[in-house]
Formats: C-alpha cells, sequence, structure tokens
C-alpha cells in the first residue's frame, strides 16, 4: 500500500462517520473479460471486507444470456473471501450469504417476478390486496438487501439494477476502468460515502 492509500486508510478508520456495511458493484461481462478481472474482484471483495462491510453484491449486467453459464462457473471458481451465492435470469431463489452475485438478472424482472408472487397470493386467497404493503414485494426480491453504497466504474450509467433496492442507495461513479480499479480507488468511494449526508427520500 502506497503513501496516499495509508492516508486514505487512516482517515477513513479515524472518521465518526459509518463505514458502508452493503456494498454493491456494477460491473459488465466486457470487464469480466480483460485480463486479470477476477483477480482485480477478489481485491476488492477482500477490501470491502477489511473497511467494514458485511455484505457485498456484485451486479454482472450482460449483452448475450449464452454468455451466463460461462460467467457462472467462473464465478464458482472465484477465490471469494467469504461464502457467495450465484444467481441468474433462471434462479428465482432468494440469495443469502455474505457475497451475492447476479449474473445478468435485471431488476425490472426480479421486479415484476416479485409482484407476479404477490398476485398468485392473492389469487390463493392467502393475502388481501389491502393488506399488501412493501414487505410483501420485498419477500419476493431474489436480492433483499438494500445497498447503502453502490460502486459503478468506467461510466455513469447503472443500467437495470436492483430498481427497487437500491432506490435510497448512495451512488459512487469513477472513470477508472474495472481493470485499473485500485485500493485507493475503493478508498475514494468509501471516504465519499462517509462525507454524505444520507437523507433516505427525505
Amino acid at each position: 500500500m502506497g503513501l496516499y492509500d495509508r492516508y486514505l486508510a487512516l482517515r477513513i478508520g479515524r472518521s465518526r462517520a459509518r463505514h458502508p456495511r452493503t456494498v454493491a458493484l456494477v460491473i459488465t461481462e466486457r470487464d469480466l473479460l480483460e485480463p486479470g478481472a477476477y483477480e482485480t474482484l477478489e481485491s476488492v471483495l477482500g477490501w470491502a471486507f477489511d473497511y467494514g462491510a458485511e455484505r457485498v453484491m456484485v451486479y454482472v449486467s450482460v449483452l448475450d444470456e449464452a454468455a451466463v453459464p460461462t460467467l457462472r462457473g467462473s464465478f464458482d471458481r472465484l477465490d471469494a473471501p467469504r461464502p457467495l451465492a450465484v444467481r441468474g435470469p433462471e434462479d428465482g431463489e432468494r440469495a443469502d450469504a455474505p457475497i451475492q452475485v447476479s449474473i445478468g438478472l435485471g431488476g425490472r424482472a426480479e421486479f415484476a417476478n416479485a409482484v407476479r408472487d404477490v398476485a398468485h397470493a392473492v389469487e390463493r386467497g392467502d393475502l388481501d390486496s389491502a393488506d399488501i404493503d412493501e414487505e410483501h414485494i420485498e419477500a419476493g426480491l431474489v436480492f433483499p438487501t438494500a445497498p447503502d453504497l453502490v460502486i459503478k466504474t468506467g461510466a455513469e450509467r447503472l443500467s437495470d439494477f436492483m430498481i427497487w433496492q437500491s432506490v435510497y442507495s448512495e451512488l459512487y461513479f469513477t472513470d477508472v476502468n474495472w481493470r485499473d480499479f485500485r485500493e485507493r480507488d475503493y478508498l475514494r468511494a468509501v471516504r465519499d460515502y462517509q462525507d454524505r449526508q444520507r437523507r433516505y427520500g427525505r
């Protein structure tokens, strides 16, 4: 770790502001095709837990769903610092692990499936439509945890990512490409998060 990195780490450690407990990383299929991409991911996951995260969510946007099995196999072989759960477009089970990975599972599709589950519960008579609230929707989401901090490398757009869960998240965009993402870049994101006053829509 360089001198500047140590300076950032010291400022973060001494700050009275909270660290992000749940961190989300938004990366693309193209990012993962770059040499060293998975090594970068292993490093970022380690930094996240080293600096106070309790859960890390990795969202991988894909242009071709045919690539999902290959990407999934790569994540299954990832040398991750914590247990991980990987979900794709065809998986409907909830993900509950310190590291949660979504490959090509769009937020709109996830939300639509959750609403469909609620509608089926009403049809069966298990739920009265007047009693439907946010908790019923959240119960049907594959990724139920709302991230505190969302980090996107390379461009200022999120794509179809966790449209329900990230509504009050703090968003951090960096021009640094994924393959060049370093510890200082992660520390800058955490420091930026600490400098913000979260309002949760208020």
